[in-house]
């Protein structure tokens, strides 16, 4: 099956079109959106509405503080379960249990905090304990802003102004990667480091905007040890509107769970 992540930027605002067209030539099976102001307004209508124009069934969940998240399942495949988490996060999670012929999958649509790393370290601690992959085959994906440990980012911050580095400094001055880390710490297999081909920056697309951003990976799919086997493919799908409709480029990974 086909999984895809993607940040659609304040709620694709004038760009929605472009974003469907960007859905419906990629084809997910599951796809996790963040960022999605506005789309709870008038009974969900605007999710509802992409949903039904990308031929998927979504959840959304609503955000305390922040934006909307959603996670979207395409028939055959049917929503088991669903719940959405608020507490404790600045904007929100989606989660959505489907029925696989290998049995049930979890999946996780996680927007972390874009501008405290304690805060950010704290809901991604909390969410890989809530949802921890030992239990039920989990994918957690999204816009998790923060850097992945392993590798130098000393390139990727210094082109930023100090107040926007801040965002990914850990109190010693380097670089701060304990968020994907509380991750990986749970038992979470980071895909691109197995699956993934070209370049794994995110942000930001070359026609969305994105001045907060240097050339960066803030977009992620982890998974299951037992997930993560079976994936292959994995890509940031550039080009087209995807150049335009987002500050973020989608991501995109094929999972195999026989």
């Amino acid at each position: 099956m086909r999984f895809m992540t993607w940040n659609i930027k304040t709620g694709g605002g004038g760009r929605l079109d472009a974003i469907a067209t960007v859905i419906r030539r990629e084809r997910p099976d599951l796809l996790a959106l963040q960022e999605l102001r506005g789309f709870e307004r008038d009974d969900d209508r605007i999710l509802r509405e992409l949903a039904e124009a990308v031929g998927m069934v979504p959840h959304l969940s609503r955000s305390l503080l922040g934006q909307p998240v959603a996670v979207l399942v395409r028939p055959p495949l049917e929503i088991a379960d669903r719940a959405t988490v608020r507490w404790r996060l600045h904007h929100a999670a989606a989660v959505v249990t489907v029925a696989t012929g290998a049995g049930p999958l979890r999946v996780v649509s996680a927007h972390l905090n874009p501008f405290s790393p304690y805060r950010r370290m704290r809901e991604a601690v909390w969410l890989a304990e809530r949802y921890r992959p030992d239990r039920v085959p989990t994918v957690v994906a999204g816009d998790l802003n923060g850097l992945d440990p392993g590798t130098d980012h000393t390139g990727t911050l210094a082109p930023q102004p100090g107040f926007l580095r801040a965002r990914h400094l850990a109190a010693d001055g380097t670089a701060d990667t304990r968020a994907v880390a509380a991750f990986l710490d749970r038992g979470y297999t980071d895909l691109w480091k197995l699956a993934g081909s070209g370049s794994p920056l995110t942000v930001p697309t070359t026609r969305g905007g994105g001045r907060e951003f240097s050339r960066m990976r803030l977009d992620y799919v982890l998974a299951s040890p037992a997930i993560a086997a079976g994936a292959t493919g994995m890509v940031v799908v550039r080009g087209d509107e995807t150049e335009f409709a987002s500050d973020h480029y989608p991501v995109r990974v094929e999972l195999s769970l026989a």
